[in-house]
């Protein structure tokens, strides 16, 4: 809106100093003056407007003195001098509009560069922190797939303990049995074996002869004693054990 209100008022200005330097019949040179100063007069306001007394001070100054001293001549009657310092005016405000306008020009043009340099900047960010969360996600899935084998781990060593722990039960019962069986076979006396003592008596006069046998269990040995007269006898010891 700002550039086609620029341009409008350059070409209706270009217009009229075109018609104020070509002679006219018609018109008489006051009002080729009026014309002039009217001309100089509303580009000085439009630069005003868009902010050439800041971008471009002194051309803006200028052409406000030249208006001035336009205006002054004209007052005075000097009609040729009124219309030069009006020309001379819109001159100096046409340079300070188009000093203004590139300085709006060079404004915009780093507002874009900073606008992408800031959009390069936030999609870099982006991408940084894209590539930080995968990385992350990654971070976590080994550290869940660790956390798995050391559960995995835990359990095959609760297992192994456990079977440890069974097996040492069960060789302390075995202990304790073969320690219980130990004392009682220590506590116990062991039986006295068994003495079976046969004494046959034989008379060779008569012929006749009788056996006797005896079984006592006994500790101490067994003493045969063989009698004075004719008979024979004959005494057998059997010892069994138990």
């Amino acid at each position: 809106m700002l550039h086609r209100t620029l341009l409008a008022s350059l070409l209706v200005s270009s217009a009229m100093t075109l018609a104020i330097a070509t002679p006219a019949a018609a018109n008489s040179k006051s009002d080729r003056a009026r014309e002039a100063i009217a001309a100089a007069e509303a580009k000085i306001h439009t630069a005003e407007t868009i902010g050439a007394g800041t971008d471009a001070p002194r051309d803006t100054a200028q052409a406000r003195a030249a208006l001035a001293s336009a205006k002054e001549d004209f007052a005075s009657g000097h009609k040729d001098p009124a219309i030069q310092e009006a020309i001379q005016a819109s001159a100096l405000a046409d340079t300070a509009i188009g000093i203004s306008q590139q300085h709006k020009d060079n404004a915009v043009a780093s507002a874009r560069e900073d606008q992408r340099a800031t959009v390069d900047a936030a999609r870099d960010q982006v991408a940084a922190a894209q590539g930080q969360a995968v990385s992350a996600q990654g971070q976590a899935a080994a550290a869940q797939q660790q956390a798995v084998t050391s559960q995995q781990q835990a359990a095959e060593a609760n297992a192994r303990a456990d079977n440890a722990q069974q097996s040492a039960a069960a060789s302390a019962a075995e202990a304790s049995a073969a320690r219980s069986a130990a004392e009682l076979a220590a506590a116990q006396t062991p039986p006295a074996p068994t003495v079976e003592t046969t004494v046959t008596t034989h008379q060779p006069a008569s012929g006749y002869h009788y056996t006797r046998t005896k079984v006592k269990v006994k500790r101490h040995t067994t003493t045969h004693v063989t009698p004075a007269h004719s008979a024979e006898v004959t005494t057998t010891t059997k010892v069994t054990p138990q």
